[in-house]
């Protein structure tokens, strides 16, 4: 029998991970992440979701997803008007599905603010995507969060195994990153006891520039492990890529952003195997 408080479960036991990316500061590279590392695990034999949450719906948008073409969006399967299979589509990469968004989304909060499942309609909509014997089988579904704190957030949270966290080098970086761990700790409490913080991955990275190593250096001895190894550099061509509707990868595969995305990847992977160790 499903656990109703743990996130989605596939049928025949096996689970995909839940990963979403959050941090209530808007450009700090969130969306960019969900779309490479994405593709990038799809590149490397995964079979990947990324479930578009945000308003804006720039992960649709970058992943080829035209707004003509969202006509079922996540703000569907949130207010309960379809399914999440009935959402996801196809982009252009082998292996990476994407159920859209749509400006829809900025309303939710208010029209459901009064239901009693409001905190888990995301985590329903998985559990009956991985139930459907006929819906894609998904071994990773990344969920890519609004720059804000917001209900759909705490959606997310909810449904999700554990955090990624994509931020930025700059100044603030650690304000903003103390008071996300404060949400994430309500939510552990309150709605999913299973969550944790998979990983915080540095974007934006200039080498040339002093301050963003000072800012590596404090977020790693604040977070210690917690802080993946790779880090993303500020790229032109990661920065170019979305204007065509494709992930860097595709895009310029050679460019430092998107070798860096592979190698996040499997960074990620490996964090998933040495965890399933432990547990075993």
């Amino acid at each position: 029998m499903i656990d109703p408080s743990s996130p989605a479960l596939s049928s025949g036991g096996a689970a995909p991970r839940i990963l979403a990316l959050a941090n209530q500061k808007g450009g700090v590279g969130k969306t960019t992440t969900a779309i490479n590392l994405g593709t990038a695990l799809a590149a490397i034999g995964e079979t990947v979701l990324v479930v578009d949450l945000d308003p804006q719906g720039n992960a649709s948008t970058g992943l080829g997803i035209e707004r003509a073409r969202r006509k079922i969006t996540t703000y569907d399967v949130l207010y309960g008007d379809a399914t999440l299979r009935e959402a996801v589509q196809e982009s252009g990469v082998p292996g990476l599905h994407v159920a859209p968004s749509s400006l829809d989304l900025s309303g939710l909060e208010m029209e459901i603010s009064q239901e009693r499942d409001r905190n888990f309609r995301l985590r329903t909509a998985l559990r009956l995507l991985a139930e459907d014997p006929d819906a894609p089988r998904f071994t990773y579904v990344l969920i890519d969060c609004p720059p804000s704190l917001s209900l759909i957030t705490v959606n997310a949270m909810a449904a999700a195994h554990a955090i990624l966290v994509p931020l930025q080098c700059e100044f603030f970086a650690l304000e903003g990153l103390s008071q996300l761990l404060k949400t994430v700790e309500q939510v552990r409490a309150a709605l999913n006891p299973q969550l944790t913080i998979h990983g915080i991955v540095l974007t934006m990275y200039d080498a040339r520039n002093n301050l963003s190593d000072q800012v590596m250096q404090d977020v790693r001895q604040f977070m210690g492990d917690k802080v993946y190894e790779t880090v993303i550099p500020r790229n032109v061509r990661v920065s170019e890529a979305p204007s065509y509707g494709k992930p860097v990868l595709l895009y310029d595969l050679k460019c430092a952003g998107s070798q860096a995305y592979l190698r996040l990847a499997s960074e990620v992977i490996q964090r998933e195997r040495a965890a399933r160790a432990v547990a075993a």
